[in-house]
């Protein structure tokens, strides 16, 4: 039985958002703790780490996966960082919500994008270990399947999808936080299918970066803008979809056909196996909330690194 559940936007709360995997103190006040609790505390809270997640592509857009913590250096304001963690991703657990416009911008696509997004969940979502879920957005937000390691489920959601009317891509977005809140172990990702026009959202671009950063949730893009189909371009949207995709560690794809679409989907399945993972502690030590850039580098001149370019630091 198909799950539909209607999203009402601006109900979320801002406390679900997470910066990294650490323990909530949230509901102890230190008045209420004994000494040597409040010290622990307070330690924790100190040593909090940064996780990042990147991927590295050569001069040819080849992924690399062979290097080393040595390789990387991460600066964050630009000043250098000390790497504590550091880890190879093939086999991280994934929690994926594929975004799907179903306005009538779309229409004459819509049949590629179902039958790609069917290919990717059977591809990508493995039993007991990821888990993904299905959302439409066009004049209402759907949830048409919550998250579930089963292929199978999300296919018959994804055949139950018809085309709607106008677009909330922002507001689309910006629930997934409520729905990935949570998610602490596993890598958080959104996979948007759009031509990137939005008219009814009530929230904007801006504010959906800065949801996305707060949740550590990378978005990935594939634009279904026509123009591109023919050969052209949309400036407008395509740089929307951009900018959500290079601001969150992601990815924007522009398939010049709509047969193309199943081929960024698999490019983004190959990416989410080829990640490395580093962790540090921050030397800026102000609980101001401020917005903190970070940039990786590699040993190597030819290697560029993807991932995201902030977060946003603890306050109070």
């Amino acid at each position: 039985m198909k799950l539909r559940e209607k999203i009402v936007p601006h109900l979320f709360l801002p406390a679900l958002f997470i910066l990294a995997p650490t323990t909530d103190f949230s509901q102890f006040t230190p008045s209420s703790l004994p000494t040597s609790d409040r010290t622990e505390r307070k330690l924790k809270v100190e040593v909090e780490l940064v996780n990042v997640s990147c991927s590295v592509r050569d001069k040819k857009g080849k992924l690399v996966t062979n290097l080393n913590k040595e390789n990387f250096k991460i600066y964050e304001n630009s000043k250098a960082q000390e790497i504590t963690n550091f880890a190879r991703e093939t086999n991280q657990a994934l929690t994926i919500a594929v975004l799907i416009d179903t306005s009538t911008s779309i229409r004459d696509k819509f049949k590629f994008e179902q039958e790609a997004a069917i290919d990717f969940f059977h591809t990508t979502i493995r039993r007991k270990k990821d888990k993904a879920l299905l959302l439409t957005f066009d004049s209402t937000i759907d949830l048409l399947q919550d998250f579930t390691d089963d292929p199978d489920q999300l296919t018959k959601a994804v055949r139950a999808l018809k085309p709607g009317g106008g677009t909330k891509m922002f507001d689309a977005i910006f629930h997934c936080r409520e729905k990935m809140g949570g998610q602490i172990e596993s890598r958080k990702v959104v996979v948007l299918i759009s031509d990137g026009d939005d008219n009814l959202s009530l929230e904007s671009l801006d504010s959906t970066l800065e949801t996305a950063q707060r949740a550590d949730v990378s978005i990935f893009t594939i634009s279904t803008n026509s123009s591109a189909f023919f050969g052209m371009s949309s400036p407008k949207n395509d740089k929307i979809l951009k900018r959500l995709a290079d601001e969150t560690g992601g990815r924007a794809f522009f398939p010049l056909k709509a047969e193309d679409l199943a081929q960024s989907f698999q490019d983004i399945s190959e990416e989410l196996r080829s990640q490395y993972s580093l962790a540090y502690r921050s030397t800026n030590t102000n609980r101001d909330g401020s917005f903190r850039a970070i940039k990786i580098d590699t040993d190597h001149k030819d290697l560029k690194v993807r991932t995201r370019k902030g977060y946003y630091g603890p306050r109070g």
